[in-house]
């Protein structure tokens, strides 16, 4: 099978078409099997080659964005085995084969049905089949061809980084490279010139240029100068086509800013400058500003500010402002209308960094004159001293003079000066001063111990003009004098051990002194020579402001004398010396073999019976244990004596409580509880239910007739009658308990509650008839029986 195609445009193309139709004069471009063979020759076998195929021609190529009414032809397949009587059917398959490419299945004939895109798909691969109509069989085998989209200049180039933003600096040589932009073009770039693109500069001409091949846009002029234009605008186009006729274009747009460098020296405006300054301004304080300019920006334009010459540079100083690049010029030192009424100064400004390139436009600096005019003022009164230190002893009398302040008239009039203390605070009223002299006296006596120093402010003024004030501070020191004795540093207590032995060393004092250390220490230390030696203890001073107290016998005694008293006279070191005298007071305490105090009460009678703390603590224990037995003893013996009816007054309805048990048959002897059970008796005896009856038997009634048919109700009412009409009862509520359940039974009782008033008539005879489980219940109550009948 082969495949002839008509669209044979490129110059290649148009070579190959003119080999495939030279080729198929003969052979008609078919994909056919011959059989090539050789003469015979006589001797030799015959020799069979194997068959080859024709010359195939697999590629087809179709233009991009055809936009024709017509389906666009591609090519033809055509089989050697056809022979134009429709028997063959061609087949397509493969990539847009039916949708894409359509093939006409009797002539072979490809046509393209859509507009292509080569940006989008560059080729598509699709195979080829032809068959016998009738057996659907192939004749020949599956051909692979490719359909390659021819391109056309249908895209533009385009910048994909713009716009761009760049720097350079100034002054740079000509040809300096600013940037390289880059233009991408979506065309072939393997067919045509589609794709081939150029640069070229629209905008930004004469001071930019560009490469026309690579892109590179270069400075065009020498000494491009920041300060004359800093910003410039450059517009590059991109076309394809290598920059012909009818081919597509794009732009883009490059900022380009020149970036400063130091090409330019600061400048004074003037060379003179005039300057007033008062000669009341303060050290330290700014008087006057300088300004220099510099065309250049950044750290370019940073500048410093001296003084190289002139009478007033020992007064006067400059600092550089870094923000606003200003020269600040200070005060040194006083200014005196009267002694120098001007001052010359010389300033140089220079550049703080240099960049030697531009050396040669030069020099980087420059200087200028300023002239300090001083204006007279009517200044305040001037202190012969910045502040005054002065000493006074204390206890001086009211009236002292402490010192002398002296200020005078600065002007050249002199004005008389007066003197006066600032009285903000309470240490001013401690002194006064003479208005016209400036002698400071006291007007208060003085406490070194109290307040060492004090601080006052005095204030001097013109008579002339009191308005204008100056001050000074005046620092007053209290000196000490010895008015204070030497005493004890706190309270000691001073123990000594019964088996002391003498020569021990038993405390160790020191004493404090509220004068300064020229009255107070060395301290001496004595026994009070008044009084006779001392035959227990003495005194050693250890010349080191202490002293110790040692024992002179051995052995002391509690029970002969537990404290001693021993008087210490104390002296200081000043003039004249000062002493007092304390007293201490020595216990005497019983220690431990090591030393340690063990007690200091006195036990004189504990001690001499040999009796320790242990043995005292158990005596006391067994005290108290005594004692508590008899109080619990007594206690329980007057509770046994208290009746149950605590005072016959009080005849309350009370409920007693007492856990005895019962007597048994003995009960009924001690009280007769039959009124409770049997209203017959309650009739005969009726006896206060809150006194004891002293009837210990009650004879046994038989209960009346008019009883016989009483109910309950009728019980009731009748004793609630009787309470009512009762005289005797208490005068509140009581509980009236009645136990009436009505007559007995025929059968009578077994209770034993009647049997001390009233003996049964039963006979137990019959419990024998009842089996051996009453047995023991028959003997029981026959044995009672028999013991009544007895």
């Amino acid at each position: 099978m082969r495949i002839t195609s008509t669209s044979c445009i490129c110059p290649v193309l148009v070579c190959l078409c003119f080999v495939q139709r030279c080729y198929g004069a003969a052979h008609h471009g078919s994909i056919k099997v011959t059989r090539n063979q050789t003469k015979h020759i006589e001797g030799e076998t015959e020799v069979h080659h194997r068959p080859k195929r024709g010359w195939v021609w697999n590629q087809f190529f179709v233009l991009e964005e055809h936009l024709g009414p017509d389906p666009q032809y591609v090519g033809k397949l055509h089989s050697n085995s056809d022979k134009g009587d429709g028997s063959v059917k061609y087949i397509l398959t493969g990539e847009g084969a039916g949708t894409i490419f359509i093939i006409d299945d009797t002539t072979g004939d490809i046509h393209s049905t859509k507009s292509l895109d080569r940006e989008q798909k560059t080729h598509y691969v699709l195979h080829a089949q032809a068959i016998d109509r009738r057996t659907n069989k192939p004749l020949e085998p599956e051909s692979e061809f490719i359909i390659k989209v021819q391109d056309i200049n249908d895209n533009a180039p385009k910048f994909t980084d713009g716009p761009y933003i760049v720097t350079v600096p100034e002054m740079s040589e000509m040809g300096t490279s600013v940037l390289q932009v880059t233009a991408t073009d979506a065309d072939d770039p393997t067919y045509g010139n589609s794709a081939r693109v150029v640069y070229s500069i629209l905008q930004g001409q004469p001071y930019f240029s560009v490469d026309p091949k690579t892109g590179v846009i270069r400075t065009a002029l020498h000494n491009m100068d920041r300060e004359a234009r800093e910003h410039y605008s450059v517009v590059i186009q991109a076309k394809d086509m290598a920059g012909q006729v009818g081919g597509l274009s794009g732009s883009t747009t490059v900022n380009i800013t020149l970036t400063d460098v130091n090409d330019n020296p600061p400048r004074f405006p003037q060379k003179h400058y005039q300057l007033y300054v008062p000669e009341s301004a303060q050290v330290g304080s700014a008087v006057g500003k300088i300004k220099a300019n510099d065309a250049d920006a950044g750290s370019n334009a940073d500048m410093k500010y001296t003084i190289i010459n002139g009478d007033g540079s020992g007064v006067f100083s400059i600092s550089t402002d870094k923000e606003t690049r200003e020269g600040i010029i200070s005060l040194k030192k006083p200014l005196n209308y009267e002694k120098k009424k001007s001052y010359t100064l010389n300033i140089e400004v220079a550049n703080t960094h240099l960049d030697f390139r531009f050396s040669h436009l030069g020099p980087f600096k420059d200087v200028t004159m300023l002239k300090i005019i001083v204006g007279d003022v009517d200044e305040p009164p001037l202190f012969s001293m910045p502040s005054y230190v002065m000493e006074v002893y204390e206890n001086a009398k009211i009236g002292t003079v402490v010192g002398t302040v002296a200020a005078q008239d600065p002007d050249s009039t002199n004005s008389l000066v007066r003197y006066f203390i600032d009285h903000n605070t309470e240490e001013d009223r401690y002194f006064i001063i003479d208005a016209n002299t400036g002698n400071i006296k006291t007007a208060k006596i003085f406490d070194r111990e109290e307040t060492p120093r004090y601080n006052i402010t005095v204030a001097a003024s013109e008579i002339d003009n009191p308005g204008l004030l100056s001050h000074v501070p005046v620092d007053i020191r209290i000196l000490d004098v010895n008015d204070n004795p030497p005493e004890l540093a706190r309270e000691y207590d001073v123990v000594v051990c019964e088996n002391a032995k003498p020569g021990q060393v038993i405390q160790t004092i020191r004493a404090t002194d509220k004068d300064n250390s020229a009255n107070g220490p060395r301290f001496h230390y004595s026994l009070d020579e008044d009084l006779s030696l001392n035959p227990n203890f003495t005194l050693r001073d250890n010349e080191d402001n202490t002293a110790s107290i040692l024992t002179r016998r051995r052995r002391f005694s509690r029970t002969t004398q537990d404290v001693y008293y021993l008087p210490i006279l104390i002296s200081d070191s000043g003039i004249p010396s000062l002493s007092s005298s304390s007293t201490l007071t020595i216990r005497v305490c019983a220690c431990e073999r090591d030393g340690r105090v063990r007690t200091c009460h006195a036990e004189a009678f504990l001690s001499s019976a040999g009796l320790s703390t242990g043995a005292l603590i158990a005596i006391l224990l067994c005290v108290i244990i005594l004692l508590a037995i008899v109080v619990l003893f007594i206690t329980l013996r007057r509770s046994k004596k208290e009746p149950l009816i605590i005072s016959e007054e009080d005849v309350r309805e009370n409920i007693v409580t007492y856990d005895d048990e019962g007597g048994g048959e003995e009960d009924t002897e001690a009280f007769d509880i039959s009124a409770l059970r049997n209203p017959s008796a309650a009739e005969e005896l009726k006896y206060r239910r809150d006194v004891r009856p002293d009837v210990k038997h009650a004879p046994r009634h038989q209960p009346s007739s008019s009883l016989n048919s009483i109910d309950v109700h009728e019980f009731i009412r009748q004793r609630l009658a009787e309470a009512d009409l009762d005289p005797s009862v208490p005068p509140y509520d009581s509980i009236q308990t009645y136990a009436y359940e009505g007559h007995r039974s025929e059968a009578g009782s077994i209770s034993s509650l009647d049997s001390a008033t009233t003996h049964s008539d039963q006979d137990y005879n019959y419990l024998g008839d009842w089996g051996p489980e009453f047995k023991k219940l028959a003997e029981l109550y026959g044995e009672i029986e028999s013991e009544r009948t007895t």
